[in-house]
């Protein structure tokens, strides 16, 4: 029970700060100028201040939770503020817990100026949501390793869940950008034609540097020998994302090679309910499939590589 529970609060952290971190890079790379104001195109104001908010709800249930599990006690309620303490203050988990609160304080008051300074802000929060995505690098597998590899495994992982953010950032918005009533006149449609082809190299760079740091985060946590891929839960479920992730691959190269150029030249005859039908199906699979991926990530953050499927 208690696995299950740090599990749903590992995952729910995971989307939520790459929610945050990843809308507003969006807003930054896609948009321009007064685009980037609450409301103009996509509301950031309420969005990113619930992300922010619900991070810090989810940061402090995980900790208690941690701190429950470490001290043995039956409930929370029963914590004593000295075990709390020395978890904030003697242990990395807990530094990098504190550094993670402070920086989704900030993303809260720095999207609530959107209005007054729409691109300050949106730097500010993607800043914010950075460093608040990073820290949880702390509760995977780089924390297992000493010296140089630490840092190697900690710098690797954190540029993975930047990417991994980025992307899930990216679906999240379009997906927004697609509903019926944001597509009411021909400036937003064109909009929307605008912001999928500028993706496109950011895309690029996205899944290029997901592939490596992915590939480096194998090596680094299992090492050189791919058995481990049939005879361990961590190998079963590292093989269900690798396939998953093939699968959201599909989606994009659709969208890039197929849907996106499809809308262009839709726009210019006056029919593109059909393609943006299309895109609307394909960014609702491919969102779908990423949170099934983050699910596998919080659960595979838990296990040991060497576990045996047999002991399960």
């Amino acid at each position: 029970m208690d696995d299950s529970i740090y599990i749903s609060l590992r995952f729910a952290l995971y989307i939520d700060l790459m929610l945050l971190f990843g809308l507003a890079l969006f807003g930054l790379y896609s948009l321009k100028g007064k685009e980037r104001t609450d409301g103009a195109v996509l509301n950031f104001g309420s969005l990113l201040v619930g992300a922010a908010v619900i991070g810090i709800l989810l940061s402090m249930a995980a900790m208690l939770h941690m701190a429950k599990t470490m001290s043995g006690v039956s409930s929370v309620m029963e914590l004593h503020h000295h075990i709390l303490q020395m978890m904030l203050m003697d242990t990395d988990v807990g530094l990098t817990w504190m550094v993670r609160i402070a920086s989704l304080t900030v993303a809260i008051i720095a999207a609530l100026l959107n209005r007054r300074a729409p691109s300050t802000s949106l730097w500010l929060v993607t800043l914010c949501g950075a460093i608040a995505l990073a820290t949880l690098a702390w509760t995977g597998h780089g924390a297992m390793n000493e010296g140089n590899r630490r840092y190697l495994h900690f710098t690797s992982d954190i540029v993975h869940l930047l990417s991994a953010g980025s992307w899930l950032g990216a679906i999240a918005a379009f997906a927004l950008l697609l509903r019926t009533n944001n597509l009411a006149g021909e400036l937003q449609i064109h909009l929307l034609a605008r912001t999928l082809t500028g993706f496109e190299s950011a895309g690029a760079l996205i899944v290029a540097t997901l592939a490596i740091t992915g590939i480096a985060n194998y090596l680094l946590v299992v090492g050189p020998a791919f058995e481990t891929l049939t005879t361990s839960t961590y190998g079963a479920l590292l093989s269900l994302k690798v396939f998953l992730f093939a699968g959201m691959l599909m989606f994009a190269a659709v969208n890039r090679f197929h849907l996106s150029p499809l809308l262009q030249r839709s726009i210019k005859t006056g029919t593109h309910k059909i393609a943006i039908n299309a895109l609307r199906r394909s960014m609702i699979l491919e969102f779908s499939v990423a949170v099934v991926i983050m699910a596998l990530v919080a659960w595979l953050g838990t296990l040991s590589p060497k576990m045996e499927i047999s002991a399960q």
